[in-house]
């Protein structure tokens, strides 16, 4: 699911710009385009990217900590305390707030994806139970009857919200099939947006909401956050199982792990002919979606293993790099959660390092690859001009970064004992 997710033509703008990576934030696609204004520079803000944050501060800031911390980077402290900065005292989180020391009000347009999406991230970088715990405590008291949960509390349940939601409380050791409203869980909810193999159009897809007539129309980005949603994934796993070809099966009350697997056949399906999901914007002519591909490769993978998810994979590392380099953080970081979940190396992702260019758009990491935002351009220089003569800087920066790494594994080790404090 991007900076994904959204009744108003407000939840819809949400939607597109948090729809690429998980799913409710991942509506459209989280990783808009940056926008000419940027509040301040990342390296003194401590946020990730130079985009105007309005819409998706939150967002972006909750992946990049959550990519660093799944390939092993301990993310700078100023990064993390720029996003728990972002809370409010309810235990909520909004798109962005430009004065965190305002209190939230009524006027505070908070929502559930990026509260789940922190959640997740605050989690993995460990040492700030009280501010997850906060946050769950919140999501879980705006919970629809249905067991589900709209973006914006108290609106109508809908398949991307539902799964980041179900991502939180699994990624913090909670049981989402205990997480019950009026007997019925977020499981319950999901299941609802599940259209049947028999379906002429979208057969095995998840819709994102019913339409007006009540009708279920499929919708890759809600398919590829429905089944880590039915899989009890959050934005981060590993393959699965492997499956094979994925097929759909009807049955008259699918369980959740066959809803998944539908869903994976809706998607492989999808990305058969050119190894890529498209999108149409204003009626013009269909577009490589670069971001739901993403999610669609992770939900493949962690569905029934990382050959299911070869073909796309592929197309996003031959394709994918000047994507990322225009939409920033959230999209380096779904291309990690991607190369993750296939068993990747991100450092060599068709030829890019996600990595090194994820931590070049904010403050420097504390742990071992803090060298990397420090080195990203300069080995772009090197690479286009190969005779530079580097030779008396060259040996002492190369000290100072041994004596950097050095330090980091330090900070990688505290980092880690620390991880589920809560």
């Amino acid at each position: 699911m991007n900076v994904r997710r959204r009744s108003s033509a407000a939840a819809l703008a949400a939607i597109a710009v948090i729809g690429a990576a998980a799913a409710p934030a991942a509506a459209a696609d989280p990783s808009s385009s940056p926008s000419a204004s940027a509040p301040s520079a990342p390296e003194s803000s401590g946020l990730y990217g130079t985009a105007d944050p309005q819409y998706d501060g939150v967002w972006r800031q909750s992946l990049a900590l959550l990519a660093q911390d799944t390939v092993g980077v301990v993310p700078s402290s100023k990064a993390v305390g720029w996003l728990t900065g972002q809370q409010c005292d309810n235990g909520a989180f909004a798109p962005y707030r430009a004065d965190p020391a305002k209190a939230c009000d009524a006027k505070t347009m908070v929502d559930t994806n990026n509260t789940a999406a922190a959640v997740q991230a605050l989690w993995a970088v460990g040492g700030h139970g009280d501010v997850v715990e906060s946050a769950l405590t919140w999501l879980k008291s705006v919970q629809n009857k249905d067991g589900g949960w709209g973006y914006t509390p108290g609106g109508p349940s809908d398949a991307n919200s539902t799964s980041i939601v179900i991502g939180a409380l699994t990624a913090t050791d909670s049981k989402p099939e205990q997480v019950q409203k009026d007997g019925k869980s977020p499981y319950d909810a999901l299941l609802t947006f599940a259209l049947p193999c028999a379906e002429d159009r979208g057969a095995g897809a998840f819709a994102f909401q019913p339409d007006e007539d009540g009708k279920l129309l499929a919708n890759a980005d809600a398919t590829a956050a429905g089944v880590l949603g039915a899989l009890g994934k959050g934005l981060v796993t590993e393959a699965g199982k492997a499956a094979g070809d994925a097929t759909c099966t009807d049955a008259k009350k699918p369980t959740r792990e066959q809803a998944a697997a539908n869903g994976a056949a809706h998607l492989a399906d999808a990305v058969a002919e050119d190894g890529h999901l498209k999108s149409a914007l204003g009626g013009s002519a269909d577009q490589p979606d670069y971001g739901n591909t993403a999610d669609a490769v992770v939900a493949l993978a962690a569905q029934g293993g990382a050959e299911q998810a070869a073909k796309p994979l592929a197309w996003l590392q031959k394709n994918a790099a000047k994507w990322a380099e225009q939409s920033g953080p959230a999209a380096y970081a779904q291309l990690i959660f991607a190369a993750h979940a296939t068993g990747t190396d991100p450092r060599a992702f068709g030829g890019t390092d996600l990595v090194a260019r994820l931590n070049a758009t904010g403050p420097s990491p504390q742990g071992a690859e803090a060298k990397d935002s420090a080195t990203v351009s300069a080995e772009d220089d090197t690479k286009e001009n190969d005779d530079k003569d580097d030779s008396g800087f060259g040996v002492w920066w190369f000290v100072g970064v041994c004596l950097v790494f050095g330090i980091g594994i330090g900070f990688l080790l505290s980092g880690r004992n620390k991880k589920r404090q809560s």
